[in-house]
């Protein structure tokens, strides 16, 4: 037996208690996360830190 893929969990959790309004929330978290993973070495990174 298959393990069940926790995105496709949540999705379908999301799908079935019409949950729609934490979608943004969520995906504005997620890019602010891998905003910060991506330019924590970068030359920009005091530009990004002044932002927040």
């Amino acid at each position: 037996m298959s393990q069940p893929n926790p995105l496709s969990e949540f999705l379908a959790f999301l799908k079935a208690n019409k949950w729609w309004w934490l979608t943004p929330i969520l995906l504005t978290l997620i890019l602010i996360l891998i905003l910060f993973a991506t330019t924590e070495d970068s030359p920009l990174a005091p530009f990004i830190y002044s932002l927040s």
